[in-house]
């Protein structure tokens, strides 16, 4: 088995608690994970997402930075920090973030939004406008297409 199936494999029981909404218990799994192979990139990104989903934004970065020291081309990871930095108040390293996310996938929804979001939290609003203009052009599910046209319309020109 090569070393990327066996990443997956061991965090499989982590996903799965995961998708349950069982965070906590998904955290224990993946520190165990982490224990056994400090290597492994999906520990420390569904760690990040645990995180994340618990309210525990500084631990959520943590994790995340560790998932891009161990694969820097994890756009999740890319992605995922840059909507924690935002909720950190870090926006200036948010936008840093979501940039890099951006150049590695120009098209990327989820990526133009982050950094849309990003630039909208500084008050950038014609940079906001752009990046979320052009999360709207990929036509994303419904719910986020009207927030985000709410945020469209709300904002000064």
């Amino acid at each position: 088995m090569d070393r990327d199936a066996a990443h997956w494999e061991a965090v499989e029981q982590a996903a799965e608690l995961m998708h349950e909404e069982r965070f906590h218990e998904a955290l224990r799994v993946l520190r165990d994970v982490v224990k056994a192979d400090a290597s492994n990139p999906y520990a420390f990104f569904f760690m990040g997402q645990a995180f994340y989903e618990v309210g525990e934004m500084e631990p959520a970065r943590d994790a995340y930075r560790a998932t891009l020291l161990l694969a820097p081309k994890h756009l999740g990871a890319r992605i995922a920090i840059t909507h924690v930095e935002r909720k950190l108040g870090r926006i200036r390293e948010a936008i840093k973030e979501g940039m890099i996310a951006v150049e590695q996938a120009p098209h990327d929804a989820d990526a133009l939004y982050a950094v849309g979001l990003a630039y909208a939290a500084r008050g950038d609003n014609p940079a906001a406008r752009r990046y979320l203009q052009a999360f709207l052009g990929a036509k994303p599910e419904l719910e986020t297409r009207l927030e985000v046209e709410a945020l469209l319309a709300s904002m000064p020109d």
